[in-house]
């Protein structure tokens, strides 16, 4: 098998390079180049199991469009953020400014990371995706109670439950596979906004 000359840089595997990719993986990098522009680094994570890959994605599209889009990004970039994921909170981040249209947000977790200048019910969104994604066994009901008197249904608060438990796994997979955030993704941002979404692995150099 051929070897990616750069996966030293921006995996610990040895990645199935794009012009040696066939099957399922050939597909799935196509998949992922037409949705970002590029092949982005995670998709070499999933390359040996496009499998994988593609169950994620029906598990991840199912959870995202089953709820409210902007609650969904906040929840997911309070989980990467507590997971310490640069790839998923700047991705995601990016996600909430251009799909949601949601830059004070963008602005107000970067200021203040913990979510204490979003809305009442925003913070409570985000510091309970927070729980959820690094003490799951911690929650209790009072931490519930408090997202009911925010004005969330029981099935919002499942939402929010699965889209930080989904994140959970995207993220292993990305850190422990040594994935770096996309140097394309990274230059969306100021820089004085991007760092402050580094909170574990840089991204890749271009």
């Amino acid at each position: 098998m051929a070897v990616d000359v750069c996966a030293q840089w921006d995996m610990f595997i040895e990645k199935i390079p794009e012009d040696a990719a066939a099957g399922a993986t050939a597909d799935y990098y196509r998949q992922q180049r037409e949705a970002w522009g590029f092949l982005p680094n995670y998709a070499g994570a999933f390359g040996h199991r496009p499998d994988v890959a593609q169950a994620w994605n029906g598990l991840n599209v199912a959870i995202r469009n089953g709820m409210d889009r902007r609650r969904f990004e906040l929840a997911t970039i309070a989980a990467a953020r507590a997971l310490r994921s640069t790839y998923c909170t700047a991705a995601h981040s990016k996600f909430l400014r251009d799909v949601c249209g949601d830059e004070t947000s963008l602005h107000r977790i970067a200021e203040a990371p913990d979510g204490d200048t979003l809305d009442e019910r925003d913070r409570a969104v985000y510091r309970f995706a927070a729980k959820v994604a690094t003490d799951a066994a911690s929650v209790e009901q009072h931490d519930v109670d408090q997202l009911r008197s925010a004005g969330l249904s029981d099935a919002d608060i499942a939402d929010v439950v699965y889209a930080a438990a989904a994140r959970s796994f995207f993220t292993r997979v990305l850190d422990g596979l040594g994935a770096k955030l996309d140097a394309q993704t990274a230059g969306e941002f100021a820089p004085d906004l991007y760092s402050s979404m580094v909170v574990g692995r840089e991204a890749a150099e271009r």
